[in-house]
């Protein structure tokens, strides 16, 4: 049987649009025939819900083609675009390179070329002057087996032997280095990269080896780096706001659903992940029974049944959601749909007013930057969310359609949508959550997912330490390296970035 879940050839989903299609003209016919022998015998004329009927499916039709081939992009072209401030273009030329290592390589004439065209005499170097160019080359990747010559030492009674300590290994008597094993996590869990791909690639570069034992280097190296893992889920607890957000996870062991799903949680500074096998209010649960911070999420029930189960913490709503919902029947109900994104388009304008959050600021700035976010919800953000619920409770007795949908979903998370006026420290949205799964969507496409619970652990460990860095503006493979070696030489020892 096809399954749309994972279909991505445009050939068959366009072949099941044309399909769905014909399947909704045939139901529309069948429905016009049932509704017109019902008329008969009842004697009332049912044009008008029929015709009510017609179009909520004719929308419903043009919601699954766009979602099947139109753009996934957001963005409007109208009034809620606010357009930010943006630094004049420099030109254009090459980028500067900051990051890369100068290597200069001096370029010599050679000595039959030292002879001066105008007069024939001798060319003599002139100190310290060059003409200067810049190329960008690769310094290609190579493995090195490394012999590692550990001395002996004896005494002269002949009763001690000492032999110098060798490098510190993830698996004693291994033959792989911490720093091979940090490669091979970086190479999955930062470029996606699967290990039966990293193993061909290694095989060009000369080095022989299974994919197995690049999962045993792994799997060592989580087991090192737990503490730090574990470490990191407490820290996010203690967050005054954390982001809530959950996406598939494919899972081929046996004995286990064969969907899984990654919870994430993530705030300004740590994104924490753990896999698991349903995406139940237990699942939940997991991620957030010791929280008592507010998180933000989308709709899902599951936070809003652990939520009213507290106490614990505040749920709020996203914005961005509730906004996603009216942009996808916006060609359906442009002016009514124009009216209401207008309005979203304004609080979000309100929100750029107030200056970012900033790493170097002091407690005194902070106090005030969050100070002045209060002051201007209540007195600019209020009334507009009066001027929503107003426009939304008027088109709540709307038939049955995707405005209508939309609407109610607005309204039904109305008390989580506003909660932001309580508390500045409190988000419009949810985008953070979402941007740390963009790793995760781009890795299960590239390595299926996990064969094994095990793998699952390892992939949410990695994750979490790969993406904190990131957060952190730190590079993610030398923190690797360096809680590496911290946990090798104290077992247990914690590493934030």
């Amino acid at each position: 049987m096809l399954s749309l879940e994972h279909e991505t050839r445009p050939d068959v989903l366009r072949e099941v649009a044309l399909l769905l299609e014909k399947e909704v003209r045939r139901l529309r016919r069948v429905n016009r025939e049932q509704l017109a022998v019902i008329d008969h015998f009842q004697g009332r004329d049912s044009g008008l819900e029929l015709q009510i009927e017609l179009d909520y499916l004719k929308i419903v039709l043009a919601q699954r083609e766009r979602a099947l081939f139109g753009s996934s992009s957001e963005k409007r072209s109208g009034p809620d675009t606010t357009p930010r401030h943006r630094e004049p273009q420099k030109g254009h030329g090459p980028s500067e390179q900051l990051k890369l290592p100068v290597v200069d390589v001096p370029h010599e004439l050679k000595e039959t070329e030292r002879t001066c065209p105008a007069c024939s005499g001798q060319l003599e170097e002139w100190s310290d002057q060059h003409e200067v160019s810049e190329e960008i080359t690769v310094v290609e990747r190579h493995f090195v087996l490394t012999r590692h010559l550990r001395k002996k030492y004896r005494c002269r009674c002949n009763a001690a032997v000492v032999t110098a300590p060798g490098p510190l290994k993830l698996i004693p008597g291994g033959r792989y280095s911490a720093a091979f094993a940090v490669d091979v996590a970086i190479n999955k869990y930062l470029d996606h990269l699967p290990l039966e791909r990293q193993c061909r690639v290694m095989e060009r570069e000369g080095l022989t080896i299974t994919s197995q034992t690049l999962w045993d280097q792994l799997n060592a190296l989580a087991r090192v780096l737990e503490p730090t893992y574990e470490a990191l889920g407490q820290r996010i607890l203690a967050e005054l706001v954390v982001h809530a957000d959950e996406t598939r996870w494919r899972f081929s062991g046996r004995g286990e659903t064969k969907t899984h799903w990654v919870w994430c949680l993530t705030s300004s500074s740590v994104a924490f992940y753990r896999i698991l096998a349903s995406r139940s209010k237990d699942a939940a649960s997991t991620m957030l029974d010791q929280y008592e911070g507010s998180v933000v999420a989308d709709g899902y029930g599951a936070y809003q049944a652990l939520a009213r189960a507290g106490p614990g913490f505040t749920l709020a709503h996203c914005w961005a959601h509730a906004r996603r919902k009216l942009v996808e029947i916006e060609g359906d109900f442009p002016e009514l749909t124009g009216e209401i994104l207008d309005l979203i388009g304004e609080l979000y304008a309100i929100e750029r007013t107030v200056p970012a959050a900033n790493a170097e600021e002091s407690e005194e700035e902070a106090a005030a930057r969050l100070e002045l976010r209060t002051q201007l919800r209540q007195e600019r953000s209020r009334p507009v969310l009066e001027r929503i619920r107003t426009w939304a409770e008027a088109q709540d007795e709307l038939p049955r359609s995707g405005l209508g949908e939309a609407v109610r979903y607005l309204l039904g998370l109305w008390p989580g949508l506003t909660r932001f006026l309580e508390d500045p420290h409190i988000p419009l949205d949810n985008n953070p959550a979402e941007r740390a799964l963009r790793g995760i969507v781009v890795g299960r496409k590239n390595h299926y997912g996990s064969r094994s619970r095990r793998g699952c652990q390892v992939a949410a460990l990695f994750y979490t330490l790969c993406e904190t860095a990131k957060l952190r503006a730190i590079e993610p493979r030398a923190y690797l390296l360096r809680a590496t070696a911290n946990a090798l030489k104290e077992p247990g020892a914690v590493t934030y970035p």
